[in-house]
């Protein structure tokens, strides 16, 4: 029986979850929701038959699974009262942007005993399976360490336009936007990270995100994490992440497109049919339904993601 699933948030992530929860068995959109108008109209256009709730409190009653995928601040609160109902709860990322107050999520999530799990779009993906298969048996050789390189002409992107959260410094930026997918990557590979040093760039009003971050990051044995993220300039989206062995090193570029070196080019590795973003997020909801089910899954604990976040908001205060 497919699971009755409420969407509260309907800006990007919530419509194209909504399109691809359309196309998985698994699942049936019983109910979404979002304080914006808009937003409610362009999901209402995508599934004309799936209701509008009249409030966040309506939609998490109708469902058996709640998906958030508002912003950070007031996620948090769905998530409780979705956990207190004993609802399934599947957030997106970032988890939060206060550490205390997701230290309380994470405690409460796992004393309410619900199924719960976080987004990050690699964790059941091809590339991430592919390359920790390659770690652990030794065909890569000793781990040397993990390059990232993010560059952006612009903050955000111009399909993230309308959500317009993401340029401030609040709640937004692409290090917890982008890099927090690397850096869930990255501990999954090679163990828990410490930040070492960090250097982020601002712009004058005090308001706006990060411009660029430069910082590097090593696990307890002292293999290292080196990033490189900017924005501006006239150029084509660049996201890559290297992960280093002395006998291969495996490169992810746009979060699923993997290729493999032995000491020359890298070469491609054959990707499965299909869009790749289809068949991330296919990935993602095939696994979820194992964390509902109580099974065993490959998706982000919200252990991790608070893990990624004590890095991510360390970075983004700078350490000398």
């Amino acid at each position: 029986m497919a699971v009755k699933t409420a969407i509260i948030g309907l800006g990007i992530m919530g419509r194209r979850m909504l399109e691809h929860m359309q196309l998985h068995a698994g699942y049936s959109v019983v109910a979404m929701w979002d304080p914006s108008a808009e937003g409610c109209a362009a999901a209402q256009a995508l599934a004309p038959e799936t209701p509008v709730a009249a409030s966040a409190a309506e939609a998490i009653a109708a469902a058996d699974l709640v998906y958030l995928a508002c912003p950070p601040e007031p996620r948090m609160a769905y998530a409780l009262e979705a956990a207190a109902a004993g609802k399934a709860v599947f957030l997106e990322k970032p988890l939060g942007v206060d550490l205390a107050a997701s230290e309380e999520l994470v405690t409460k999530l796992r004393a309410s005993g619900v199924p719960a799990a976080v987004n990050f779009t690699q964790a059941a993906g091809a590339a991430l399976s592919n390359i920790t298969a390659a770690a652990r048996s030794g065909a890569m050789g000793d781990l040397a360490g993990v390059d990232m390189v993010v560059t952006y002409a612009a903050w955000p992107r111009a399909w993230q336009q309308a959500a317009d959260w993401l340029r401030f410094r609040a709640e937004g930026g692409m290090t917890r936007e982008v890099l927090s997918h690397f850096l869930f990557f990255s501990q999954r590979i090679l163990g828990p990270l410490s930040v070492t040093w960090a250097r982020p760039s601002y712009p004058a009003d005090p308001a706006l995100c990060e411009t660029a971050l430069l910082a590097r990051l090593e696990t307890e044995a002292g293999v290292p994490v080196s990033i490189l993220a900017s924005t501006g300039g006239a150029q084509e989206d660049r996201q890559e992440f290297t992960v280093k062995g002395s006998k291969a090193c495996h490169r992810v570029s746009n979060f699923s497109d993997e290729a493999v070196s032995t000491g020359g080019a890298f070469v491609a590795v054959p990707a499965l049919p299909g869009e790749p973003r289809a068949v991330a997020l296919r990935a993602q909801l095939d696994d979820m339904l194992l964390c509902i089910a109580g099974k065993p899954h490959r998706l982000a604990t919200p252990q991790e993601a608070l893990d990624v976040q004590r890095l991510v908001e360390e970075m983004l205060r700078g350490k000398p």
